[in-house]
C-alpha cells in the first residue's frame, strides 16, 4: 500500500511539475536602464495555456503611460509579445514634452529573466527619421 501511495504521489508530483523553461507566474519589476521615461514599470505575468502568458502591465506613476494587456508565447525558451504604445518615444522634457507612438517587441529568456525591447516608431522627434532602438531589461520577481 505504501508503494502505491509513493507512486502515485510521484505520478502527481511530476504531471504538476512546471515545464522546464517556463518562468513563476506573480509581479515583476522591469529595469530597463537606457530608456528615456520617467516609469517605473511592473508587469503581472498569469497562465493563459501551453506555453502562454498573460501579461498585466502597470505603470508607476500612471501619468502619459499605456498601460496594456497581452499574451506572451514561449519559442525556445524565450517569451515574447508585441503592443502598440502611444507614448512610446519621448521627446525633449521627459515628463511634459511631446510623445511619438511606438510598435514594441518585448523578448526575454524564461530562466535568466533577461532580455530586449525593440521599440520602432515611423517618425523620430522633431522630424526625424523612423527607426528602432533596442533596449536591454531585466526581469526581477517581487
Amino acid at each position: 500500500m505504501a508503494v502505491a501511495a509513493s507512486l502515485l504521489l510521484g505520478v502527481v508530483t511530476v504531471a504538476t511539475a512546471p515545464a522546464a523553461s517556463a518562468m513563476p507566474f506573480g509581479h515583476y519589476t522591469v529595469d530597463i536602464p537606457d530608456r528615456y521615461d520617467f516609469h517605473t514599470w511592473i508587469l503581472s505575468f498569469s497562465p493563459c495555456g501551453d506555453g502562454c502568458v498573460w501579461v498585466n502591465s502597470r505603470a508607476q506613476p500612471v501619468a502619459r503611460a499605456y498601460t496594456f494587456v497581452e499574451q506572451a508565447h514561449l519559442a525556445d525558451g524565450h517569451y515574447t509579445f508585441d503592443v502598440d504604445d502611444p507614448f512610446g518615444l519621448r521627446c525633449d522634457n521627459v515628463y511634459y514634452g511631446p510623445t511619438v507612438p511606438t510598435h514594441d517587441v518585448y523578448t526575454w529568456d524564461a530562466t535568466a529573466l533577461t532580455g530586449a525591447l525593440q521599440s520602432s516608431f515611423d517618425a523620430g522627434c522633431d522630424g526625424a527619421p523612423g527607426g528602432t532602438l533596442t533596449y536591454p531589461f531585466t526581469l526581477t520577481r517581487m
